[in-house]
């Protein structure tokens, strides 16, 4: 989502082998093939594509896991470089917890530079776009070195020409490179860490008569709540996406999902009104996916940083 937003263009395919994922993306792209586990995927016959997109499984290196790294048999990245390999997309842009950094990353950053990618990444929180949980990711794109080896096995030369775009490839825009759009959006800082550091005071609380102070911008509906001490962080929320919060419980006090798709900043329904899905599945695909906006502020920022580098080697 966040790399359409920036990037534009459309979907051409999706890898996913889990059931709920799987039916989620079917609901929403009904047209777009799921090639299931990617590690049995024969890409040459692959269409392929300007963008690479994957989120591949953090519990490698997550810090609540067993930390095995490359050693774990979840560690799915020797796929995707063979899929980099073949497809040969002018982009990739990649997701997962912070703690890749100290584990496995090198041999990331290793496989990327044979392959002929430069590398950008960042850690982002997704309270620094606004969000009420920290939620820190690393994103990290990598573009190719050498557009000109893009497709070297001959199947993009053999599809449109240079004056008739390919119906995958990215629409056009104004940075000087083709088909690419770059805005430079510097996210919400830490409010106290930003006083700290500039010698001020915090912002004022965005809204400092509790959930019961008028807010007209706001879609209405949403049930009312006592937030206590949270109550700040859930109405900054509030204002960014534009409606209420569910409520975080559900009739019989479990986490309610709805409450958790809006923490994430989707769209009320994206998840939880797609059919078939259990509790648990969406519970799970929330928990495994990543605040659109937070991934769209790190890529244009990992974009800006790769421009600068191009424009001043």
């Amino acid at each position: 989502m966040a790399v359409q937003t920036v990037l534009g263009g459309m979907l051409a395919w999706v890898s996913d082998p889990d059931p709920g994922a799987a039916r989620i993306l079917t609901h929403h792209h009904p047209e777009v093939p799921n090639l299931g586990d990617l590690t049995a995927v024969d890409w040459a016959g692959v269409e392929p594509v300007d963008v690479v997109v994957g989120g591949y499984p953090c519990q490698p290196f997550s810090t609540a896991g067993k930390r095995k790294g490359t050693a774990d048999a979840r560690h799915i990245w020797p796929s995707i470089a063979n899929a980099l390999r073949v497809l040969r997309p002018r982009y990739a842009v990649f997701e997962n917890v912070a703690g890749h950094l100290r584990l496995g990353f090198d041999t990331v950053l290793a496989d990327l530079a044979r392959l002929g990618f430069d590398a950008e990444w960042c850690l982002v929180r997704a309270s620094e776009i606004g969000a009420p949980h920290h939620r820190q990711r690393l994103f990290l794109l990598a573009a190719a070195a050498d557009p000109d080896r893009l497709g070297s096995d001959g199947r993009r030369a053999r599809g449109a020409g240079r004056d008739e775009p390919a119906p995958h490839r990215l629409a056009p825009a104004h940075t000087g490179r083709e088909g690419l759009e770059v805005r430079r959006v510097e996210p919400h800082r830490n409010e106290r860490q930003t006083a700290q550091r500039s010698g001020g005071q915090p912002p004022a609380d965005p809204n400092p008569g509790g959930r019961g102070t008028h807010q007209p911008h706001l879609r209405p509906g949403q049930p009312d709540a006592d937030w206590g001490r949270f109550t700040p962080a859930i109405a900054r929320w509030e204002t960014i996406l534009g409606r209420r919060a569910p409520g975080a419980t559900d009739t019989r006090r479990r986490l309610n999902p709805p409450f958790v798709e809006w923490l994430m900043g989707l769209d009320a329904g994206h998840v939880t009104d797609v059919p078939g899905l259990t509790r648990t599945q969406q519970l799970k695909a929330l928990g495994n996916g990543v605040v659109p906006q937070q991934a769209e502020a790190a890529l244009r920022m990992l974009l800006d940083r790769a421009t600068h580098q191009e424009a001043h080697p």
